[in-house]
């Protein structure tokens, strides 16, 4: 679990240490226990009055891939050295107008075991056209879950943030006696 504190802490590196003129705004700074994703808003492209919303989708997404393309050697040159202190691999955003766009993201494998009835779901989720596999279903799911229970897993972040706070106020390991190796005997 990644505490607020290291949250800021790894917002506050980036911030620092990204090229000014790279975003004009550090939009977000996530992680997790395997990446960075690190999202920034670059400027929307200058449309003539009355733009269709073709024209301006397409601008948009022209601008986004200019973007990627432009920046590719100071983005990795930052990913290099944030993977190495962080020991995570750092994928990039971007916002651009109303639109969000992700380059190359870290796809974590996630082993599981479900009984017949879970398998059952995951099946129905293929069978209907929703999914590909049972593990594109799974991960449906889980984005299901997670848009309609943000304020549970926030509140439940915030909870286990606060057992880690009282967990790194106890006493440190070392200090603690291991009683069991003790067998009463002197020698």
């Amino acid at each position: 679990m990644i505490t607020t504190e290291q949250r800021e802490k790894l917002r506050g590196w980036f911030a620092g240490r990204l090229p000014d003129d790279l975003f004009e705004e550090l939009v977000e700074v996530t992680p997790d226990r395997e990446e960075i994703t690190v999202i920034g808003r670059i400027p929307e492209p200058r449309l003539a009055e009355g733009a269709s919303d073709a024209e301006r989708e397409a601008a948009v997404r022209a601008r986004i891939q200019e973007f990627r393309e432009r920046t590719r050697e100071a983005r990795i040159e930052v990913a290099r050295e944030a993977e190495h202190l962080f020991r995570r691999k750092v994928s990039w955003g971007v916002v651009c107008g109303a639109e969000r766009a992700l380059f190359t993201h870290v796809a974590a494998p996630v082993m599981t075991r479900l009984r017949q009835p879970e398998r059952q779901v995951l099946d129905t989720l293929i069978a209907g056209g929703v999914a590909r596999s049972r593990s594109d279903a799974l991960a449906w799911c889980v984005r299901l879950v997670q848009r309609h229970t943000d304020d549970w897993l926030t509140e439940l972040r915030e909870s286990l943030e606060h057992v880690q706070r009282v967990r790194a106020q106890g006493p440190d390991s070392e200090e603690v006696v291991d009683s069991s190796s003790d067998d009463g005997e002197e020698g």
